[in-house]
């Protein structure tokens, strides 16, 4: 029971993170946060993410790559271009690397404002970093695995951010509804999005992508990590940026 329970919390937490901050805030820039707050984000998403964890930097220049190249052969990930979702995935590793050390020219317009650490980042995505989690997380199983087929969740936290990354990138291209005509593949995968906490809500976030809230537009498309957003505003954590009205379809 104990690594189911910690199989869940690192899925929701850690997918918290990624939307929050490396996708809501270092891509889009939908709200703003001090400097002291965006270093302890960084160090929390390090402790979520664990061995999948993903620099801010690298995964902001990436995404917006994706929204400026959508469909088409420049697009960092894309089911249009890849024969399969594992083909895609290492493909966007391979991008994400060359981005995050600086190997290949990106268009200084990719990368206005988007947070780095650059001394942290090579610490948290060392192999040091990330061995010293899967051992972590293996020790874990040894202790508290009762069954075998626990031991096929391990891997999965070895992957959770990738995980994450190609259930919107290649479902979210291929599976679902749209609220909005738009020139890309771009779907909404749940109609209540309770596995991705919003990041679901794929076609309305590729239709007004500065949009901190991903859901909104029916009654029932509810972006969890938005309301978490909104509640963290509130209290003065971050701060907001104003949008335009968007109103909601009948």
């Amino acid at each position: 029971m104990f690594l189911i329970i910690l199989v869940i919390a690192l899925w929701y937490s850690g997918l918290f993170f990624q939307s929050f901050f490396l996708h809501r805030y270092a891509a889009h820039q939908t709200f703003t946060m001090s400097k002291t707050l965006e270093k302890i984000t960084f160090i929390l998403t390090w402790v979520f993410q664990g061995p999948s964890y993903l620099s801010a930097y690298g995964y902001g220049v990436m995404h917006r790559m994706h929204h400026a190249y959508t469909d088409t052969e420049k697009d960092p990930h894309s089911p249009k271009y890849d024969s399969n979702l594992f083909a895609m995935m290492w493909k966007t590793k391979n991008i994400y690397q060359d981005i995050n050390n600086d190997r290949v020219e990106v268009d200084s317009k990719f990368k206005k404002n988007v947070p780095q650490w650059k001394k942290f980042d090579r610490f948290a995505g060392s192999r040091i970093s990330r061995l010293f989690w899967i051992t972590l997380y293996t020790l874990l199983f040894v202790f508290f695995a009762n069954a075998w087929w626990q031991w096929l969740l391990l891997p999965v936290l070895f992957l959770m951010a990738p995980i994450h990354g190609v259930i919107i990138n290649w479902f979210g291209h291929i599976y679902g509804y749209v609220n909005f005509k738009t020139t890309d593949t771009s779907k909404n995968l749940f109609r209540f999005d309770f596995l991705m906490m919003g990041e679901g809500y794929h076609n309305n976030h590729h239709k007004h992508s500065t949009r901190a809230n991903f859901g909104g537009v029916h009654w029932y498309e509810i972006d969890v990590t938005y309301l978490i957003i909104r509640f963290l505003n509130r209290i003065g954590l971050i701060q907001l940026k104003p949008i335009a009205v968007v109103h909601k379809r009948d």
